[in-house]
């Protein structure tokens, strides 16, 4: 009986607890979204202009023909542009814009216009759409994103939108290298930076980027001895069949999955076909959630080196030549920015997930920056580095929105720096 009038006591304390509000559902804003809707014809006509400029890693000229166009589109926004030498040769200038305002968020906003393609892939496949996707070489794999990063911007100036104390758009010219000319740059916009939110394209249907694999490629170097392969091969050391040799022994990691993933991307050896190989290289492309893992690969490589079954040959390892992406661990501070990303979409009445992949970007850098950091807010997409990359085009008007939003929270309450 004693125990019945505890329970009861206890229950009608519970009921006599002033209700805790419910969190406040976030709500359309008619006005943004009114913005957002507008802007489609430009935008798309935009990503079309910069789509048909070639722009793979290393053209200069194609690189600079978009950030000049790019450019111009920011200087009408306001912002202060400058263009900054890349930090390796070969690559043309990385383009940072800034704009001040009047409130507290400082917002570093990334993207990169270079692409996968080489020279005349414009021409072969330009730009063209469909009713559901548009396609182009690199339509996705950045110019999408870089082409909502100015609209929002734009977007931003016509609301008169001032309640963030800076805003930096960092378009660099790089990343497909692991952003060799860029990194340095990268780290010092970092330290005088809130928060980044990065242009990549988000997964289909409709994911953000929550935690992705960081990258370095190993590169294997086997010397050998030329001969003449008719008159005395024996007098040859085949460095192509050592090099076979090591690539077998190595292959002993995972070439797909969530995890550690080691693949083999580039193989040369020999100069003619009569001449025993006195050199062979390859590449393997190695990504990685815990970069404790690049140290386990290297280990294992460099303990294959040194067992040749082709005497006299000698076997090399060396990491890097690009460098290296750390990890984009899960961490609070991200999934801080997905929660408010999943709130902007569902005003809209609609769902945005979270997952990861393989692929590296900027936002790690930002993150081992000490930042929060969000990924993958560019158009969805697919079909990356191939011929058949496509961004889908019932996300363009969602994305913008959801972006200018992220922008205005982030302005007016910046996120905590991480621990």
């Amino acid at each position: 009986m004693k125990l019945e009038l505890i329970a009861l006591a206890s229950a009608a304390a519970l009921l006599a607890m002033p209700a805790q509000a419910a969190p406040q559902a976030a709500t359309r804003d008619a006005k943004l979204w009114a913005a957002a809707e507008a802007a489609r014809p430009e935008q798309l006509k935009l990503l079309e202009q910069i789509v048909d400029v070639d722009s793979g890693t290393g053209d200069v000229e194609g690189g600079r023909k978009v950030a000049a166009i790019l450019r111009a589109r920011l200087e009408a926004l306001g912002f202060s542009v400058e263009s900054v030498k890349a930090e390796a040769d070969g690559l043309p200038e990385n383009t940072v814009a800034t704009l001040n305002g009047t409130g507290r968020g400082r917002i570093l906003l990334i993207g990169h216009i270079d692409t996968v393609f080489g020279p005349g892939a414009v021409a072969q496949r330009p730009f063209r759409m469909d009713a559901a996707k548009a396609y182009g070489p690199g339509v996705s794999d950045e110019k999408g994103g870089v082409v909502e990063g100015l609209y929002a911007l734009q977007i931003l100036r016509d609301l008169g939108f001032k309640d963030f104390k800076q805003i930096v758009f960092l378009i660099e010219t790089s990343e497909e290298r692991g952003s060799t000319g860029t990194q340095g740059l990268i780290a010092r916009l970092v330290a005088d930076a809130d928060v980044e939110l990065n242009l990549e394209p988000g997964d289909t249907p409709d994911v953000l980027t929550v935690w992705r694999k960081g990258a370095t490629t190993f590169h294997i170097e086997v010397k050998g001895r030329a001969a003449h392969a008719g008159i005395a091969p024996q007098e040859g050391r085949n460095a192509a069949v050592e090099l076979i040799h090591q690539i077998q022994a190595d292959d002993v990691f995972p070439k797909s999955g969530d995890g550690l993933t080691a693949n083999l991307t580039l193989l040369e050896a020999g100069t003619r076909s009569n001449i025993i190989p006195e050199k062979a290289s390859a590449q393997i492309n190695v990504r990685v959630r815990d970069k404790a893992d690049y140290d386990k690969v290297q280990a294992v490589l460099e303990k294959n080196a040194a067992i040749t079954v082709v005497p006299d040959t000698k076997v090399s390892i060396n990491r890097g030549g690009e460098k290296s992406f750390p990890p984009l661990p899960t961490n609070p501070g991200t999934d801080a920015l997905a929660d408010r990303a999943e709130a902007i979409y569902a005003s809209l009445g609609m769902k945005i997930t979270r997952g990861g992949n393989g692929g590296a970007s900027e936002s790690a850098l930002a993150v081992e920056g000490g930042i929060p950091a969000l990924d993958g807010l560019g158009p969805a997409a697919g079909g990356f580095h191939s011929d058949s990359e496509y961004l889908l085009l019932g996300t363009v008007t969602p994305r913008l929105y959801l972006l200018t939003k992220l922008i205005q929270e982030l302005g007016h309450a910046p996120p905590p720096r991480l621990k």
